[in-house]
């Protein structure tokens, strides 16, 4: 097939004035795995959202597979896994319960719930507060990004949509997810992170977009985006740099 994996297409939103996304374009290949970065405020949120079928543009299309999230959602949606910003979970379930309810809602055959709750629970080190009977709504910060990508995951989607994934995450943990999203990848899959850690990006990622302002600055594989220097030098010529003078914070220190 010749369409990209996720396709954004001029996706435009405007909350009361202010521009979020203005005409964001972007193709995601099959296979890949690219790096959205960019400042707080950038637009990342707002165009990962309307991308997936989570906010509805004000004008501009977003396709996976070629499939248009919008005039066919469902069809869509269920070839996507999606980890947004600030996932909001049933909190009086155990991740078994969570997955469990979360699968058949998808349709999908119960053993073959049972048998993939386990498997990620196991991987995601989640099997031990499980079988405590520990809820949801007791998890961290971090426990919570990945149960957040155990329920992404559960279907078997070709799109993976994954918005600031390691946040909160400690080393051990963010050990495992990336060797889950290199297999994801290697089996023919895809990947989009929102990231502001440039080294995580340079390291996991063939390809990376940089916006800002709403707007792609630069899109395309690493080392066209990033040239002879280094990812975060390429972003900041990009995006500007806030340096502080001598005067600015003087009463800080002793």
């Amino acid at each position: 097939m010749t369409e990209p994996a996720l396709a954004l297409d001029s996706l435009t939103k405007d909350f009361s004035g202010n521009l979020a996304a203005d005409s964001v374009t972007l193709n995601v290949p099959r296979g890949s795995l690219t790096g959205l970065v960019g400042p707080n405020g950038a637009g990342k949120t707002t165009s990962l959202s309307m991308a997936v079928g989570l906010l509805r543009p004000d004008s501009g299309t977003a396709r996976v597979d070629g499939i248009d999230v919008w005039q066919a959602p469902a069809t869509a949606k269920a070839l996507l896994g999606v980890l947004p910003d600030g996932l909001a979970l049933p909190e009086r379930l155990t991740a078994s319960e969570l997955l469990r309810y979360w699968g058949l809602l998808r349709g999908m055959d119960p053993a073959v719930v049972t048998a993939r709750t386990a498997e990620l629970l196991r991987i995601l080190e989640l099997d031990e507060a499980d079988a405590g009977g520990v809820l949801v709504m007791e998890y961290s910060t971090g426990m919570r990004k990945k149960i957040g990508l155990a329920t992404a995951l559960l279907h078997s989607p070709r799109v993976l949509v994954l918005d600031e994934p390691f946040e909160a995450v400690d080393p051990v943990s963010a050990r495992v997810l990336r060797a889950i999203m290199r297999r994801f990848v290697a089996a023919g899959g895809s990947i989009v992170i929102s990231s502001h850690v440039m080294s995580l990006v340079e390291e996991m990622c063939d390809r990376v977009a940089i916006i800002a302002r709403g707007q792609v600055l630069a899109d395309g594989t690493l080392t066209e985006v990033r040239g002879s220097g280094s990812l975060e030098d390429r972003f900041v010529a990009l995006v500007g740099e806030r340096t502080i003078n001598a005067e600015e914070l003087s009463w800080l220190g002793h």
